[in-house]
């Protein structure tokens, strides 16, 4: 083989004049840190010790070890002292805190680990993806790093789990499942709760594993959330799958029930022929896009009479729901973007599917909980507030709202549906 075909490791594999040159500045900057802390390190001794100067002294240095960073490998070397009135184990020694004794890794590195991993990368190719970046020390990589990086999750997650939610209050839940791949098992579902707090802020509120989405799954989570202290949202928005809404009739029966609109959409639009669907998603956004209710409610039946003779079954399909598609209207109008769907989870669940396509059934019951939790973890540090965040408070003292508007009174019901009527 010619040298020409020789790939050194030792430095990236698309290394450039500029990589090169911020990796020896690097370096020098480091061994420059490194002494400087040695000179302060020395000089406190001999404040401190009366024989200090003459007991610690510099002893040559530790062996040179590769360190991993950002832009590739560096080289550092740590000088070491001798205590002379001590052994080698024992006495006083210089310990560096900008290089630890068993650094390998900074810190940025490590946080880019379990991100590579959520995001889809598998354990067998992190060292074929990170040596043309990293260079040699990218070999370290090994699948038994990440499986270490799994069990510290997996104690964060069960450390979550039982948390304290006493006194815990979210104006709105989100809820949902999604099917993934489980060794050995089918139909299992990732059940989970995103919530909304006073200040507008979402947050994950619960996630579990469940069988099917059925009751008895959602029963599980919504008593444990129950028994941890959780107070009663106002408005829960999830899909048509009947074991959540059967279960939060049971646990939290003051919550008020919102379907998603995008679920309901595909629902009905699955039930008519490719030739209609088009007018049919028209028709139907219209129905949920309407500034009052009783606009929503007259393109409700416009659609009915439209398709009611030849497509029951769609009809059907939208009829069964049409008060719980319409809950939305008695909350904030500035809410409303927020409630017709259950895209919070949708998105962030995106990511969940590259991941469980990636492992190809490889995760069990427990690890994936765990992956679902640090993808939710990660996606959370993202999410802005809601819209209208300062109506929240409104809901939670319990002022009524109709089509989107504050009602206070009798008064002010009227003039409100006399603004409606001039707005459209």
């Amino acid at each position: 083989m010619s040298k020409s075909n020789v790939v050194d490791l030792k430095k990236p594999a698309f290394s450039d004049a500029v990589t090169e040159l911020l990796r020896e500045g690097a370096q020098r900057l480091i061994s420059e840190a490194i002494e400087s802390e040695l000179e302060s390190f020395l000089e406190e001794v001999r404040e401190k010790l009366s024989n200090g100067k003459e007991r610690i002294v510099r002893n040559g240095y530790l062996p040179e070890r590769p360190l991993l960073t950002g832009i590739g490998e560096i080289r550092v070397k740590v000088p070491r002292t001798r205590d002379r009135l001590a052994s080698a184990q024992a006495g006083i020694h210089f310990e560096s805190n900008l290089v630890p004794r068993y650094l390998r890794r900074v810190a940025s590195v490590n946080e880019a680990l379990p991100l590579l991993y959520l995001k889809g990368l598998s354990e067998k190719d992190f060292q074929t993806a990170l040596i043309p970046l990293f260079g040699e020390a990218a070999k370290n990589l090994s699948p038994g790093v990440i499986s270490r990086l799994k069990m510290s999750w997996e104690g964060e997650y069960q450390a979550w789990r039982k948390r304290t939610l006493t006194g815990k209050r979210y104006v709105y839940w989100w809820a949902d499942g999604i099917e993934l791949s489980v060794r050995n098992e089918v139909g299992h579902r990732v059940l989970v709760i995103l919530g909304v707090t006073a200040e507008g802020k979402k947050e994950l509120v619960a996630l579990e594993d469940g069988f099917r989405e059925s009751t008895a799954s959602w029963l599980s989570v919504l008593r444990d959330l129950k028994e941890a202290g959780i107070e009663s949202p106002a408005l829960a928005v999830g899909d048509g799958a009947l074991g959540f809404w059967a279960a939060l009739r049971q646990v939290f029966p003051e919550t008020r029930h919102q379907r998603c609109w995008f679920h309901k959409l595909g629902n009905v639009l699955d039930k008519l022929p490719k030739s209609q669907q088009a007018k049919a998603k028209s028709m139907l956004h219209e129905i949920f896009q309407s500034a009052t209710k009783t606009e929503a409610m007259n393109a409700f039946d416009l659609f009915m009479n439209t398709f009611k003779l030849k497509y029951a079954k769609a009809v059907e399909c939208l009829e069964k729901d049409r008060e719980t598609l319409l809950t939305f209207y008695d909350f904030p109008a500035e809410h409303w973007i927020h409630l017709r769907t259950t895209n919070p989870i949708e998105s962030t669940f995106s990511i969940v599917r590259h991941r469980s396509y990636k492992a190809k059934g490889a995760f069990s019951e427990k690890t994936i909980l765990t992956m679902v939790f640090k993808i939710f973890q990660s996606a959370e540090e993202r999410w802005i507030r809601i819209r209208g965040f300062e109506q929240l408070n409104n809901v939670i003292i319990g002022i009524k709202f109709r089509d989107g508007l504050a009602v206070l009174n009798e008064t002010d019901s009227l003039l409100t549906e006399k603004n409606n009527q001039e707005a459209a």
